[in-house]
């Protein structure tokens, strides 16, 4: 807009169909319509000038800026952030879609992008905020910004919308994080209405808290002709005419708005890049200067030396001031890290491969052996080669040349920044890895090397000492942070991808936002570095080969997979079953590791695995278990989680119980990235494979994005320690008062399981019991269920308990388990039915057996059989009655004979010679048997052959040979 007079100014109109337009004047005083300029034609809608001009409106052509001021020829920048610039809006909004959750938005409304004068900050929380800038584009033309973005737990996006309110649709709107400080992003703007939307979210639900996304330098080009220029910046100068930017005041100078050049600070004061004012030199202190180590001169000798740190603000003039002390004395150089050796101008060199050392002089590996390389830094005299380190700014988060840690003869410790709030940063670079071939056959426990370090951080505010891994040069993800001052202690992390990997360590003394150097004196100390298996590395000793496995023209092979070396002898043997192999110290049969109960090994030794079967004995029977059923992964999802702004999440938890080789099945991923990545290329996301793995989720109809997040991925089981009925196994203990108690009599299988993690809190990593539970009502694959009082699986962070109920989880069936019951006879027909008992607990097993049918005869047979029987013994006992009624008639009639002939006979008693039977008696009364006897001749002899009194009669011949006598 040009301001002809005090009166009026020019615009131009809006441009008609043909793309022509007219500059009118418009009076300041509306109403006011006198002495105004005629309208006159305009220039081309599609004219501007160019960078560094402006349209002059008087005469409607281009003139360059003035010295100290600048342009962009067609649009605007917003490089100051003292307060939000006209134009822009900041938005905040709970993720929260639904009415309920409306009044928890009122947490979010503090949940803005904050302007801190060189940058714009975004929030950090799990708010949605939004920085947006509305612009009408003469012409296309395009949007640029610089931004830092260094932590992947924020989701930040970047788009635009047209006049028909459609965002750009293309996955670009994603931005990537940021790995080198800051980065610049381009996007090109259609001509009309368009709306710049920089929005983000942080998805960091229970760790700390992010770093936020900073922006600054929002340029905008096409926006119309520019009529006039923008002034210099305080802190930049532009010392030529057409300027399209301007440039930084050096260190110990400083400008104001609009300036053609800098001033320098008087000696007595300092300033910093860009700068808008000088500060006074404090008096130096010894917070001011640091010690390092000299390299090894010629003479093998270094000394200790103090340096002043950079850049150097403070004054050693003043009262009060330190100076800088004196050098040390020379001393012996420390001697050379394991597997390098000592030249003759006293510098380390590499062993050549083949060879090891202890530091001194290489040795030629022996026969049969191979150099284990590596990498092992335990004295520092100089930094490694494959190790740089820098400094990056706490304030602008720009990379300085700085050096951030000083080698110190047997450790390496930060030096003394620019500000406390500095990052000092350590990183190593490892070209590859190159683990023994055994382990690369082992597709499940993918340790392809480790790296350990011994550490220490003495601090007396809150310092931060953060470890970082990059693959493939990708964004460093922090693995671990220890807070505050932390002993002398050594960390293993274990590198599971065979790629370029970098290592960083960064210490910050503290985060306050402030330009102090108050905390030197907290240092982060590392003791020593060791990375396994590393390609092109050194060897500190040798390892055995396998001779036998050795190709012709190979250095060494080693072992097949499963096989351990004998150390005498280099032969190859199999560990016995159910055992694993420590794959990267295979000497000995003592490398094979008992797998625990219930469990086998696999084919390779590599891991202990269930296959979904378990037995159980008990005094009375065994009882055979298959949980085949259960072997699919399975999720579960705790209770919604709040955060402290409303947000809703959820533990959402992966298990793999069983079976499938020992392969771990359950996967959990960071989808935080993989939302800004196109379909197909999610390699970039981070995912976790175990046997039991959990990760927040956020439901999408929460966030609003096409897909629930996903994020902080963790395992929380990598092996199985053993299946048992018993509550503790190895040191782990599955409680259980945890859950509802178990009421059908058969006692609960348990999984245990171990993490690889080892976190600060988690000492020993973290452990997982599964409690499979007979339950006959739930069917396959059953439920699972948290403890009920502590609904996240876990009351200590570190042991996760889960409760698995199914009829899949009751015994196999077995004889034992069924009864038989056999029906009435019915038509000569009998059935044998099978039941299972009551209540059937077991699953599976065997069948119940078919119903049996037998013949048999009825109820009217057997009537008849009885009936006959009874008949014929009816007649047989009239029959006997008879005969022995007879008998009886004829013993009583020859009584009575007898009777009479004693009576006839009294007179004559002394002549009485025998009582032997009359001749012409009957015969068949004899006593004296025949030896062939009727049935009821038996009878007879057997009734008459005892006397009244109980004797047997017996018939004597007397010694005179007269008649017989019965005594």
């Amino acid at each position: 807009v040009y301001k002809g007079t005090s009166e009026y100014h020019y615009e131009y109109t809006a441009c008609d169909s043909t793309g022509s337009r007219w500059r009118v004047a418009v009076p300041h005083t509306p109403g006011l319509c006198t002495s105004l300029p005629d309208p006159v034609k305009g220039t081309e809608c599609s004219f501007s000038c160019n960078a560094g001009e402006f349209l002059d409106m008087k005469d409607q052509s281009c003139k360059p800026c003035a010295e100290g001021r600048y342009s962009l020829g067609t649009g605007i920048r917003f490089d100051e952030w003292d307060e939000l610039p006209h134009g822009f809006a900041s938005l905040s909004a709970n993720m929260e879609l639904d009415d309920s959750a409306a009044e928890s938005t009122g947490n979010c409304t503090s949940s803005k992008w904050v302007p801190r004068g060189d940058y714009i900050a975004s929030n950090m929380d799990e708010c949605t905020a939004t920085l947006m800038y509305a612009v009408n584009l003469k012409q296309s033309g395009t949007v640029n910004f610089e931004y830092y973005y260094p932590d992947s737990s924020i989701i930040f996006e970047f788009f635009v919308q047209n006049d028909q309110c459609q965002p750009n649709a293309d996955d670009s709107r994603w931005m990537k994080t940021t790995e080198k400080g800051w980065e610049f992003h381009s996007v090109e703007l259609n001509r009309g209405n368009n709306v710049l939307y920089w929005r983000t979210t942080a998805f960091s639900v229970w760790t700390k808290v992010p770093k936020p996304v900073l922006v600054r330098n929002i340029a905008i080009t096409g926006v119309a002709y520019t009529s006039e220029c923008f002034p210099c910046k305080p802190g930049t100068y532009a010392d030529k005419q057409g300027s399209s930017f301007c440039k930084l005041c050096p260190a110990n100078s400083y400008s104001n708005k609009g300036e053609t050049s800098c001033h320098q600070c008087d000696p007595d004061k300092y300033s910093e890049k860009g700068s808008s004012s000088c500060n006074v030199r404090p008096a130096c202190t010894d917070k001011d200067y640091f010690y390092t180590h000299t390299a090894c001169d010629a003479n093998g000798e270094t000394q200790l030396m103090y340096k002043w740190a950079k850049p150097k603000i403070c004054s050693e003039d003043l009262e009060g001031a330190v100076k800088l002390p004196a050098s040390g004395v020379k001393t012996h150089c420390p001697p050379c890290n394991p597997g390098f050796f000592k030249t003759n101008n006293s510098t380390c060199q590499p062993c050549p491969y083949g060879s090891y050392s202890n530091g001194s002089d290489c040795t030629r590996c022996p026969a049969g052996t191979e150099p284990a390389v590596g990498f092992e830094y335990k004295w520092w005299n100089t930094l490694p080669t494959n190790m740089e380190t820098t400094v990056l700014s706490g304030i602008n988060f720009e990379y300085k040349g700085m050096t951030g840690w000083e080698v110190a003869g047997d450790h390496i410790y930060t030096a003394a920044g620019a500000s406390d709030n500095d990052f000092m940063i350590l990183t190593l670079v490892v070209p590859g890895f190159r683990p023994p071939q055994s382990v690369m056959a082992d597709t499940e426990n993918k340790e392809v090397a480790r790296i350990t370090f011994v550490f220490e951080t003495l601090c007396s505010v809150n310092c931060e000492l953060y470890f970082m891994v990059g693959v493939n040069s990708r964004t460093n993800t922090p693995v671990e942070t220890w807070k505050g001052s932390k002993g002398k202690q050594s960390y293993t992390y274990i590198i599971e991808e065979n790629t370029t990997t970098s290592f960083t360590w960064a210490f910050q003394r503290t985060t306050f936002h402030e330009a102090s150097r108050k905390y030197t004196n907290d240092v982060a100390k590392i003791y020593s570095i060791n990375v396994t298996n590393v390609m092109n590395g050194v060897a500190s000793y040798c390892r055995p080969c396998a001779l036998e496995a050795s190709d012709v023209g190979s250095s060494c092979t080693s072992c097949p997979a499963g096989y351990y070396i004998d150390r005498d002898s280099g032969t190859c043997h199999s560990c016995p079953p159910n055992t694993i192999l420590k794959a990267h110290q295979p000497y000995g049969v003592q490398a094979c590791v008992p797998c625990g109960p219930e469990t086998k090994n696999n084919k390779i030794h590599s891991l202990c695995y269930n296959d979904c079967t378990f037995s159980r004995n008990t005094p009375t029977r065994t009882f055979n278990y298959n949980f085949s059923a259960l072997a699919n992964t399975v999720t579960l999802a705790g209770g919604p989680s709040f955060t402290s702004k409303g947000l809703k999440y959820f533990h959402h938890f992966t298990l793999s119980l069983c079976g499938n080789q020992g392969r771990k099945m359950s996967v959990c991923t960071d989808n935080v990235t993989d939302l800004r990545i196109p379909e197909g290329e999610s390699g970039f996301s981070k995912s976790i494979t175990a046997y039991v793995c959990q990760a927040v989720i956020i439901p999408p109809e929460v966030t609003g994005y096409k897909a629930g997040v996903s994020s902080q991925p963790v395992s929380l089981a990598d092996r199985l320690i053993g299946v048992t009925t018993d509550m503790t196994l190895d040191g782990i203990t599955s409680p259980a008062e945890l859950f509802h108690p178990e009421s059908l009599g058969i006692p609960d299988v348990i999984f245990f399981y171990r993490s690889n993690d080892v976190t600060q809190s988690c000492s020993s990593g973290r452990s997982t019991t599964i409690r499979v539970r007979c339950s006959p009502q739930k069917t396959v694959p059953g439920s699972l269920l948290l403890p009920g009082t502590c609904s996240d699986g876990t009351c200590d962070g570190c042991n996760f308990h889960f409760l698995w109920e199914s009829a899949a989880a009751c015994p196999l069936c077995s004889v034992a388990d069924y009864h038989a019951i056999v029906s009435s006879c019915v038509a000569g027909i009998q059935k044998t039915t099978y039941v299972w008992r009551e209540p059937k607990l077991c699953s599976g097993g065997i069948s119940l057996p078919e119903q049996r049918v037998t013949i048999c005869k009825t109820i009217d047979f057997w009537l008849k059989v009885g009936i006959s029987a009874g008949t014929c013994t009816a007649i047989l006992l009239t029959v006997l009655t008879c005969y022995f009624w007879k008998k009886n008639q004829k013993l009583e009639y020859k009584y009575s004979k007898l009777v009479m002939n004693a009576t006839l006979k009294d007179c004559d008693l002394p002549a009485a010679d025998s009582c032997a039977i009359m001749e012409g008696e009957d015969v068949e009364d004899d006593l004296i048997f025949t030896s062939k006897k009727s049935l009821f001749g038996k009878i007879k002899s057997f009734t008459s052959k005892r006397t009244p009194d109980g004797f047997d009669s017996v018939p004597l011949k007397t010694s005179s040979g007269g008649p017989d006598m019965d005594l």
